[in-house]
């Protein structure tokens, strides 16, 4: 019997989480499966995954093999690494306790550059919001001073049309009183 530590798919369409487990190489995907060791969440940034690093690296030495995407997954956690570890061990390269402190280290360095790549996806995060206020702060301003412009720019020709009216107004009353004065004057030379 082939074993396999492949992806078993769960979750809704368009949002997958997969359970990591060891199954018969010939049982369907979603099917029948020996022992469930994990999860992963593709879905957030950066991915979720647990993992039983231990049961992982047993079913290795049994001689499961792994998907290539599960491969990708134990190599991410460390079960591949610990399994090599553990083949030196078995060689007598270097004691047990030496790898531990080895894997310890190495977990250490994984889990500092797990939380610096959050941090800066939290950083760049706020930075684009700033960027995205100021940009729309800008926009707002751009409107305002249209706006007062625009409302200037009313007051200006409203005030343009009350003088040029004021002024169509005024020869016609100056008119006015020089017709009746003319009026006045041709009166007294009739009486006259």
């Amino acid at each position: 019997m082939s074993v396999k530590i492949r992806l078993q798919r769960h979750g809704k369409k368009g949002k997958p989480f997969f359970h990591i487990v060891v199954a018969d190489a010939r049982a369907r995907r979603d099917g029948k499966f020996i022992e469930k060791i994990g999860t992963y969440n593709p879905i957030t940034n950066p991915a979720v995954i647990n993992l039983d690093v231990d049961a992982a690296v047993k079913w290795l030495n049994n001689g499961a093999q792994p998907t290539d995407t599960a491969r990708a997954i134990l190599s991410y956690k460390g079960a591949l690494y610990k399994k090599h570890l553990q083949g030196g061990v078995a060689k007598g390269a270097f004691s047990a306790e030496e790898a531990d402190k080895k894997f310890a280290a190495w977990l250490e360095e994984k889990e500092n550059a797990v939380n610096n790549k959050k941090e800066s996806l939290t950083k760049a995060q706020k930075e684009a919001k700033k960027a995205a206020l100021e940009a729309e702060a800008k926009v707002n301003q751009a409107r305002l001073d249209a706006a007062a412009k625009a409302e200037a720019d009313a007051k200006a020709e409203e005030e343009a049309k009350l003088a040029e009216a004021e002024a169509a107004n005024a020869p016609v009353a100056e008119e006015a009183t020089e017709e009746p004065a003319a009026e006045a004057e041709g009166t007294e030379e009739a009486q006259a």
